[in-house]
């Protein structure tokens, strides 16, 4: 016999104040992966989610938009020196 796991996806953590929703989904395969439809009152917005595993939940939020400083942060650092700057005039150049 196997074992039957109850998966709960969660949109966003809710307040106090907001009521949980939920309904129930039928899994399927896509490849070698396990999926789930999610219905469209519960859509993410975007393209990208973030999902994780806590205890026997998996929680599914929309991915935060990724910032400059974001992008910034995962290039490596330049290896190459960079050339001399050229000294620049201090008195106004007539064009």
């Amino acid at each position: 016999m196997t074992e039957q796991h109850n998966w709960h996806v969660l949109l966003h953590m809710p307040k106090a104040s907001t009521p949980v929703r939920e309904q129930q989904v039928r899994l399927f395969r896509n490849g070698g992966n396990q999926a789930v439809r999610i219905p469209r009152e519960f859509e993410l917005p975007g393209n990208d989610a973030i999902i994780r595993k806590e205890g026997e939940r998996l929680i599914i939020e929309p991915a935060p938009p990724t910032s400059l400083l974001t992008l910034l942060k995962r290039l490596s650092p330049i290896q190459e020196k960079f050339p001399p700057m050229l000294e620049l005039p201090t008195a106004p150049v007539d064009l």
